[in-house]
């Protein structure tokens, strides 16, 4: 299996708090979307 076709076949990301899909990186660190981060902030 080649590398790039390893990363078109991963699911689509979702935030852990909400379930929306993010549109990150898959390979990005960060589990929560924007909406939920700033909520959390508060």
């Amino acid at each position: 299996m080649m590398t790039l076709e390893f990363y078109r076949n991963l699911p689509d990301k979702q935030c852990k708090e909400c379930g929306k899909v993010m549109d990150e990186q898959h390979e990005c660190y960060v589990q929560e979307c924007e909406a939920c981060l700033k909520n959390d902030a508060m």
